[in-house]
């Protein structure tokens, strides 16, 4: 039975909507550009503490872009949000 009394801040839409920012927020950091962004996997934590997100996108370098050779590889990267915060607290990058 549920424990009425510890209740998710955060439904799955909120949490998506802060790992999608997270990620968006990073590119001038990271170096390269995300296209194509899509909503992977979702999947809340057995102790209801965090949602883990997995978004993949395809990554460009400027320089990839400028040459037209940029990979159409997916990267992935899976995140961990605050069930009640809404904070990522981690980003990790999904092997397959």
């Amino acid at each position: 039975m549920e424990n009425p009394t510890k209740k998710n801040k955060i439904d799955v839409r909120g949490a998506v909507f802060a790992a999608k920012n997270y990620l968006e927020s990073l590119p001038g950091l990271l170096g390269y550009k995300i296209k194509d962004l899509r909503l992977e996997e979702v999947e809340l934590s057995e102790d209801k503490n965090f949602w883990l997100i997995t978004l993949g996108f395809v990554s460009t370098t400027l320089e990839e872009e400028e040459n037209f050779t940029f990979k159409q590889e997916r990267d992935f990267k899976i995140f961990k949000v605050n069930a009640e915060t809404a904070k990522v607290e981690s980003m990790k990058i999904r092997e397959l």
